[in-house]
Formats: C-alpha cells, sequence, structure tokens
C-alpha cells in the first residue's frame, strides 16, 4: 500500500491549479490532518457498513484516507470531473482496495468531454468503490448517504451555485447523515486588499449562503493547522429539508462555473 500522494501527483496537482486555479481552488493538496478531519464521521463508524460520497476529490488525499476506513458492504462515490486526477484516482483505489473492475461505462452528457465515466471497483471484502468521471450535477445515482465530504472550492463559485450544491448534498444525505466540508482560514484579508468590490461582494454573499445551511443542521467546527493555508472544517447534519438555505444565493443570478465538480485536492 502507498503512502500519501506521491511527488508525481502533487506535481500534478500544482500544475492543474496553475492552469484553473478558480476551479482548483488551491495551491497544494490537503494535509493528511484535513483530510482526517473531513473523514470524521467515517471514522466514528469503524466497523459498519456505510456509504460515503466524495466530491471533487482531485489527486486523492482524502480518498486515501476513507479507504481503510470502509468496512466490509460499504460503498464509496468518488466525484472528480478532472479526467487526469481521476485516472490517479483509479490507481488508488486499485493501491488500497485490491480487487476487480466489474465494468467501464460511458455514457454521454450535455459536455461530451466531461461525459460520466464510471470505473466500479468489488474490492476482496466486498467494498465498493465507484470513481465518477463528471461534474456533481450530472451524476447518475439513486443512491444516498450516510456521509458526503466536500472538498469543492467554495468562495471560488457565485453563489447561485454553491446554493445548488448544497441543495444537492442535503438531498443526497439520509436522515442522520453528515456532510463535511472546509475554508481556508486567514485568506479573507488578502482577498479584500486585492479583491474588487465585486469579488469581495462575492465572497461575502457566498458564505452568507453557507451560513444559512449550517443554520438548517446541527454543526460543528475545528481548525486545522496543519495544512497549507490552514483550514476549518465543517460538518453539518441537516435536520431541515432542502430547497431553504439556498435563498440568500438565489437572489445573485449566475451560471454554473465550467467545471463543477473540480476540487481542492
Amino acid at each position: 500500500m502507498t503512502s500519501w500522494p506521491r511527488f508525481a501527483d502533487t506535481r500534478l496537482f500544482v500544475t492543474e491549479a496553475a492552469r484553473g486555479f478558480r476551479i482548483t481552488g488551491a495551491v497544494a493538496p490537503s494535509s493528511r490532518r484535513l483530510a482526517a478531519a473531513l473523514a470524521a464521521p467515517v471514522t466514528e463508524r469503524a466497523g459498519q457498513p456505510v456509504d460515503v460520497l466524495e466530491v471533487g476529490a482531485g489527486t486523492g488525499p482524502v480518498t486515501r484516507c476513507l479507504l481503510p476506513l470502509l468496512a466490509p458492504g460499504s460503498t464509496l462515490d468518488v466525484v472528480e470531473a478532472n479526467p487526469r486526477f481521476a485516472a490517479v484516482l483509479r490507481n488508488v483505489v486499485r493501491e488500497y482496495r485490491p480487487g476487480r473492475d466489474e465494468h467501464t461505462a460511458h455514457a454521454q452528457t450535455r459536455d461530451d468531454r466531461l461525459g460520466e465515466a464510471v470505473v466500479p471497483v468489488r474490492s476482496e471484502d466486498g467494498v465498493r468503490v465507484r470513481i465518477h468521471e463528471t461534474r456533481i450535477e450530472h451524476l447518475n445515482t439513486r443512491q444516498s448517504y450516510d456521509v458526503i465530504v466536500s472538498g469543492l472550492p467554495f468562495t471560488n463559485f457565485v453563489p447561485d451555485t454553491v446554493a445548488l450544491l448544497m441543495d444537492r448534498y442535503f438531498d443526497l444525505l439520509r436522515p442522520g447523515g453528515s456532510l463535511t466540508y472546509f475554508a481556508y482560514v486567514g485568506t479573507a484579508p488578502a482577498r479584500r486588499l486585492v479583491a474588487s468590490a465585486g469579488e469581495a461582494a462575492r465572497h461575502r454573499a457566498v458564505e452568507t449562503v453557507l451560513a444559512g445551511y449550517r443554520q438548517r443542521g446541527r454543526v460543528s467546527g475545528r481548525i486545522v493547522w496543519a495544512n497549507v493555508p490552514p483550514a476549518r472544517v465543517w460538518r453539518v447534519r441537516p435536520t431541515s429539508a432542502p430547497g431553504v438555505g439556498g435563498e440568500a444565493g438565489r437572489a445573485h443570478s449566475s451560471s454554473l462555473p465550467s467545471r463543477l465538480g473540480q476540487r481542492t485536492s
């Protein structure tokens, strides 16, 4: 079993970040401690079958943390729109969960380059992992989940998009389920210094949307200092129906980003 993202994977991540920081959302993959904090709801269910969705997996630091935690009978669906990252993730799955590829299916969506390519792998102990090379709004699933881990860079999106994402997550969570996501700490003052008035307003509106969703459930947060930059991990256990918390975001009309579904690791 490999340890942590290899140098080649980290180099790939940095290259992709340089190509499109607004989409990738970070300058370095998530640290071990950040990955562990995001995966905490799965850790708490040790030994129990659990259905998990990870969105925007990048080069797989959180995936690497999740895979050893899965008890027999568990399912992990990983959504990653970047085909280069998805190829890395397929190798990660085979390293951590040796098994057999059941089949490969490709279903075209409106974006031919980002059609959903699913590679399910059933490991020897009955854990099923599926890599979905698609965007989360195109994910074709009837599955619901006990845990959703989001690595998408919310602060890089417009409020409408954040509301759509959070509604999607809340829809896919089972009663009593947990959503974890993170936001970088200490970057707001830097943004205020360099961002335009419009960008600053967008950042504030995104935080308003996220705060609205946090109010709709039991919420906890912690700061992971051992990350570049440090990050606050939020955990939300929804207690209200979807479609409410996004009203603040919907007041700010915009289209979906062209590569919704990529992440920050």
